[in-house]
């Protein structure tokens, strides 16, 4: 059993602190720190693979693309080279990773003065494991193309597969 404290910690920042307590907050951080964005970013609620990152609030200069971001977030959470996640903004927007901190701060804030985003892995879109074959991937498509009845129109199958198969020669 978790102790309060260890429980407290788990609700969302929103639950934590009042909304007046958060507009006082970000109202300070953007007077001492004008050219930085507020953002929060907490794991999905339903996540069970990604760990929880060591802290929630960052302070992040407004000039910083989206996939400099998310290779922040990435390093704190140690991930090996084949794990995804997704970063969502309002807990489910996927913005583009070329929009600066200070586009989707304008974009995106919400009305206490922060930016959310929530992090999730690619299992909970569907994959219960990371043995399995997602939807996406050239070995499914493969298959799916080749499982495919022929007594119709021939479907057209794109399999866009960098790797090659054949052993170099």
């Amino acid at each position: 059993m978790q102790t309060p404290q260890k429980t407290q910690s788990l609700r969302p920042f929103k639950q934590r602190k009042s909304l007046a307590t958060r507009q006082e907050e970000v109202a300070g951080i953007r007077a001492k720190f004008p050219n930085k964005i507020p953002v929060i970013v907490e794991r999905y609620p339903r996540e069970k693979f990604l760990p929880l990152l060591d802290k929630t609030k960052f302070l992040v200069p407004q000039e910083l693309t989206m996939i400099q971001f998310l290779s922040i977030i990435r390093s704190r959470l140690v991930l090996g080279a084949t794990e995804a996640f997704y970063l969502l903004v309002n807990n489910r927007s996927l913005v583009s990773m070329s929009m600066t901190m200070a586009e989707v701060y304008r974009d995106y804030k919400d009305e206490d003065g922060f930016v959310y985003m929530t992090y999730a892995s690619q299992e909970m879109f569907g994959c219960l494991g990371s043995e399995q074959i997602l939807p996406s991937s050239p070995v499914h498509v493969k298959n799916q193309c080749s499982n495919l009845r022929r007594d119709g129109p021939s479907p057209v199958c794109v399999v866009d597969n960098p790797v090659s198969e054949a052993a170099p020669q």
